[in-house]
């Protein structure tokens, strides 16, 4: 784990922090790796029920550390630097749990696109949203022209990563980038309260419920559909015969139920 990425369990709730305020939280390759392990520690933890993600200081994320890719070869460029990104960020967006985002700060280029993982946004009014990319000459690479696309529309997508514009807290809750606004200091706050509200509730229901967004919504459609099959048949009396037939070196008797 990166020293600038902090995962805690407490109950049914993990918390995922980004701690490089100095930074304004930006991704090296490290924090990349250590996201994507986090993911995998929360998906291993059958206590845990919801996970918030947030960022200390004044910003949310400020995207990709230009130090960590500026100078690297295109080639490079795509094998190590993108491809990282979009395992760790598919990662965290294909939790079996629901994500909620704490935006105490500005989340700009790849911080925008970390904050788009997660099922819910809660931004502080002052922050700033955009894609600043072309201003660099580069594109987003993180599935900011894709998953942003699927969860916020065309439309506003085009607006930020053609024309660079920012948007505020309260435009992006208008336009569908944060589900709710508040007040300076008070995100993580709600984050939390909301949290608890989505621990509170059958854990299996909320889980299947957010796989089955996820697949109409396009973000993952396999897992959920051949997950939810395989679940249904482990439920019968066909699959015990099977198995129990496989281990007799017999023939099933499958009797449809």
């Amino acid at each position: 784990m990166s020293p600038f990425v902090e995962l805690t369990f407490q109950g049914s709730i993990a918390r995922l922090g980004l701690k490089r305020p100095d930074k304004l939280n930006a991704l090296d390759r490290d924090m990349v790796e250590a996201l994507g392990e986090a993911a995998r520690a929360i998906e291993a933890s059958r206590e845990t029920r919801v996970a918030i993600l947030f960022g200390e200081g004044k910003a949310f994320c400020a995207g990709g550390d230009i130090a960590a890719w500026g100078d690297l070869p295109a080639l490079d460029m795509w094998r190590d630097w993108t491809r990282a990104g979009h395992r760790a960020f598919e990662a965290l967006a294909r939790l079996r749990v629901p994500l909620i985002a704490a935006l105490t700060g500005h989340a700009f280029g790849g911080g925008l696109e970390l904050a788009a993982v997660a099922d819910v946004r809660i931004a502080e009014r002052g922050i700033k949203l955009g894609l600043p990319e072309t201003g660099l000459g580069m594109a987003p690479g993180w599935s900011g022209t894709q998953r942003l696309v699927r969860r916020f529309g065309a439309s506003v997508v085009r607006r930020m990563a053609l024309t660079g514009c920012l948007f505020t807290a309260e435009e992006g809750c208008e336009l569908g980038l944060v589900d709710e606004v508040t007040d300076g200091g008070q995100a993580l706050t709600r984050a939390e309260s909301l949290a608890s509200d989505v621990a509170a509730r059958g854990p299996l229901a909320v889980q299947i419920v957010k796989a089955m967004i996820n697949s109409a919504e396009g973000e993952d459609s396999d897992v959920p559909i051949e997950g939810l099959a395989g679940a249904l048949t482990a439920t019968t009396d066909d699959l015990a015969e099977g198995v129990a037939a496989f281990r007799g070196k017999r023939a099933p008797r499958f009797v449809g139920h």
